[in-house]
């Protein structure tokens, strides 16, 4: 797939960081998006604890985004950072899976690393408690050469060094699996298996995965037997059609009523996060994924 159809995480947030123009069309979609909003909400069966990431609709500001979601039914917007906390408590919102002090590329397979993540995350971790949220992303780093065995190895080395601080505080740190087909080359942490031994190994409830169903569905497919086998291991979800992480509709492959019905068989008490790059007018968008995904 060329630059021009794939649009990752990183590149849509240095994208839109930029839309400064997208200000002067916000306040457009208010009136009429929330007349929408309100009707969506009110349908909701409420078996899904629904969260969006923030990074998709970056040409929207925080705080009318905030009401935007809120009017859906949806109670978290995601993957932000300390500085727009408040905004999102002021909503009344959670931020169910915040942004944490690594990267991608940057993670825990490297010993090289762990000192500078420790005290990082041993600072993070306290502050995502105090705003009452749940879960801290982080990420395995990529391979350059690394073999799994190794990378399983360091990645729970390193872990094993924080996850007292998760239990204390009682959040959750999630590593994510990504594609390293498509979106993030030579990513280490691209094969639940993988992500599930480092769990094992850890041997903490406070340390889980964030199962991306975009990314999973290009690595592996077979999702719902997946999710069956690995759920005591998995703290999050994320949405996103495949191909192009594009609508969750019924343009892309996943059929995402019933990979959210098998989700909700395992017992999943967590938040199901959107996270797909809108097509039409975003909010449109998002109500009709959060109403496909409304099972």
């Amino acid at each position: 797939m060329s630059s021009t159809q794939t649009i990752t995480r990183r590149t849509a947030i240095r994208t839109l960081a930029g839309g400064a123009a997208a200000l002067s069309c916000a306040s457009t979609w208010a009136p009429s998006a929330a007349r929408a909003a309100d009707a969506v909400a009110s349908q909701l069966k409420g078996n899904i604890k629904h969260s969006v990431s923030k990074w998709c609709y970056g040409k929207i500001p925080l705080d009318e985004f905030c009401g935007a979601v809120k009017a859906m039914g949806i109670a978290s917007i995601e993957l932000l950072g300390p500085r727009d906390w408040p905004t999102v408590q002021k909503h009344g919102l959670t931020c169910a899976m915040c942004n944490g002090p690594d990267s991608i590329g940057y993670g825990w397979n490297r010993v090289e690393h762990h000192d500078k993540l420790v005290a990082a995350f041993e600072r993070a971790i306290p502050e995502v408690a105090r705003f009452g949220f749940p879960n801290i992303i982080t990420f395995s780093g990529n391979r350059r050469g690394m073999d799994d065995a190794t990378g399983i190895k360091h990645c729970v080395q390193g872990l094993k060094r924080i996850v007292g601080v998760a239990e204390k505080h009682k959040v959750t740190i999630a590593m994510e699996l990504l594609n390293s087909k498509v979106d993030h080359a030579d990513y280490m942490a691209d094969h639940t298996a993988w992500g599930v031994e480092v769990c094992k190994q850890v041997g903490s409830d406070r340390f889980k995965l964030l199962y991306d169903i975009y990314h999973m569905q290009i690595m592996e497919g077979d999702l719902i037997r997946t999710i069956q086998q690995s759920h005591p291991c998995i703290a999050h979800y994320h949405t996103g059609g495949n191909p192009g992480r594009n609508e969750i509709d019924a343009t892309q492959e996943i059929f995402y009523p019933a990979v959210m019905r098998a989700i909700l068989k395992t017992g999943f008490h967590g938040y199901v996060g959107q996270e797909f790059v809108p097509k039409r007018d975003p909010l449109t968008s998002l109500r009709e994924a959060v109403r496909i995904c409304d099972v």
